[in-house]
This record gives C-alpha cells, sequence and structure tokens, in this order.
C-alpha cells in the first residue's frame, strides 16, 4: 500500500543519512519513478528532502530537522507492532513483513520494544485462509464482485457479492458485502466459501446505513436458548468457551448453564458432545429431537 511505502521511506532516511533511490526501489519492490514521485508527495508533506549528486550520493532529509519522537510513545509503538503481527500470522503479503522491519526499533535503541503479546490469527487452514483474505482484499480494494461457492446449513449454493471488508469475530474470519442472491448486505465465513473467484464486473459502493455495520444484528433476530444441566466434570469445557460467569452450580453439584445460539446444528453438535454428562430441561423441541437422534445412533450400531 502507497501509505505504507511512504511510511517506511521516511523511517529509512531517518535512520540513514543519505540512501540512493536504486535502493529504495529494490527494497520496496518498485520503480524508481515511483520512488520518486513518493519523494515528491514527502516533501508536499512538509518533511525536506535533500539530494545529494556524485558518487557518494543519494537522498537525505535536510540536516538539522528532526521528526517529533512524542508522535509515538514506546508502549505506542510496542501495540502497533503487536497488530502487525497479528496481522502477518494471515497475510501471504510481504508489504506487512517490510513494515515490521521498518517499525522495529534497532537494537542499539535505549528504549527496546519487548512484546509480551503473541496473537496468531490463523486457523488449521492456514494457507487455504490465506489465500481467501488475499483474494478479498484484492477484490475490494478494485471494486469488483467475487463469485463462490457457499456451504451453510441450507445447503450449497452459488453466490456472487460485492466484497466491502473483511472482519474476524466470533472467533473465525468473515467477508461482509451486498450479495445478489438474497438482494441484501450478508456475513459469510470464509472457511465455508470455495471456489473463489474475483469477476471483472466493476460495482459502485452502496449507501451503507450505520445499523447495518453492526455485525452482531445479523445474528440478534435468530438467537434461540437452551437449558441444561451438566456434570461438573465437563466444567473446563464451559470455562474454555464462555467464561466462569456462564453458569451456577446446582445443590446436587452440577452446572445449570444456558446456550444462547444462532445456528440450531451447532446447538445440537455442542450439546451431543458432552455425551451422557448432559441433561437438558428445554425446550422440549430439542428434547424430542436429541430422543431421535439416540434411537437412531442406537439403531444404526444394532
Amino acid at each position: 500500500m502507497k501509505i505504507d511505502r511512504l511510511l517506511g521511506i521516511i523511517t529509512m532516511l531517518l535512520n540513514h543519512e543519505r540512501i540512493k533511490a536504486k535502493d529504495l526501489a529494490e527494497r520496496f519492490e518498485v520503480s524508481i519513478r515511483t520512488i520518486h514521485r513518493d519523494i515528491e508527495n514527502i516533501c508536499i508533506a512538509g518533511i525536506p528532502i535533500v539530494t545529494y549528486q556524485g558518487g557518494g550520493g543519494g537522498i537525505g532529509i535536510a540536516e538539522g530537522y528532526k521528526l517529533d519522537k512524542s508522535v509515538l510513545t514506546n508502549d505506542e509503538l510496542d501495540n502497533i507492532l503487536i497488530g502487525l503481527k497479528s496481522i502477518e500470522s494471515i497475510s501471504n503479503n510481504t508489504t506487512i513483513k517490510h513494515l515490521l522491519d521498518k517499525l522495529s526499533p534497532k537494537q542499539e535503541d535505549i528504549l527496546s520494544v519487548n512484546s509480551n503479546i503473541y496473537i496468531d490469527l490463523t486457523s488449521f487452514y492456514k494457507t487455504n485462509l490465506s489465500q481467501k483474505i488475499s483474494l478479498f482484499r484484492e477484490a475490494i480494494n478494485n471494486n469488483l464482485k467475487v463469485s463462490f461457492d457457499y456451504f451453510s446449513n441450507k445447503g450449497l449454493s452459488q453466490r456472487y457479492i460485492e466484497p466491502y471488508f473483511i472482519t474476524f469475530k466470533w472467533s473465525a474470519w468473515y467477508v461482509f458485502g451486498y450479495c445478489q442472491l438474497r438482494e441484501d448486505f450478508r456475513l459469510f465465513k470464509l472457511n465455508r466459501c470455495s471456489n473463489l473467484k474475483i469477476t471483472e464486473t466493476k460495482f459502485t459502493l452502496r449507501d451503507l446505513p450505520e445499523e447495518r455495520l453492526n455485525l452482531d444484528s445479523y445474528f440478534d433476530s435468530e438467537k434461540k436458548v437452551v437449558t441444561m444441566l451438566i456434570d461438573r466434570s465437563q466444567e473446563y469445557k464451559i470455562i474454555d468457551q464462555y467464561g466462569t460467569d456462564a453458569y451456577e452450580i446446582t445443590e446436587d453439584n452440577r452446572m445449570k448453564f444456558q446456550l444462547v445460539y444462532t445456528n440450531h446444528q451447532y446447538a445440537m453438535e455442542f450439546i451431543l458432545s458432552l455425551g451422557d454428562q448432559v441433561y437438558v430441561l428445554s425446550p422440549d423441541s430439542i428434547i424430542e429431537e436429541l430422543k431421535r437422534n439416540s434411537k437412531n445412533i442406537l439403531n444404526m450400531y444394532r
């Protein structure tokens, strides 16, 4: 991205007395002409750039000019690096690696950034996920529609969407866009998308009401609750997913837990994963479905 490159050039010029345009072009994988345009933009922004002629020449920042170091505190820089490393974990883009190199303090700096947080946003399908994110980012940057096959609880369907942004939410990656099939804005889970293709069809950004950006609202209307009693041998599972405040201990030393869900299949899989360590109290529809599933499983092994 251009803004990343401009920031990188400024950082390199601050750390070197002078540097050749050819070296900058190789570092940022652009043409020398692009570097000269970037230098012009940096000058317009108010940072005085000097060009030195001769064999030892190059580009540098005017002597005596200093950037205000209070722009970023050490803690603020640390937080930026944590965020960049998180993005790097799911990105194949070398720009992030370059930006990390540019922003990371030099070893001889008095203040060093020692991050004690590492965030890995990948899944077991890192390579596949990175490719999907890169493809959607390319489509978003160029306002191009994307086609893909989508697997949902209603089966397989082909979708054409106008992608707006990618988000990491509810422990998974989603793309938000306008779906031609539904004629409305929708969220699509990246792991459920396959055969992604960027089309040659451009789209114009639609008016997006602020309330549509509340991603939780896409599921709020579908929320349901199932109440159950769970043996305390499964306590670690509940704490792992929902926290220590998600349940209460009953007089017979079981956990009373209410599962709030939007996906019926997920709710059933969660309950069945607890085996005979769970007893569902309500609703009756879930209880009847569990009875049918249990009979089917028993009959299958007879």
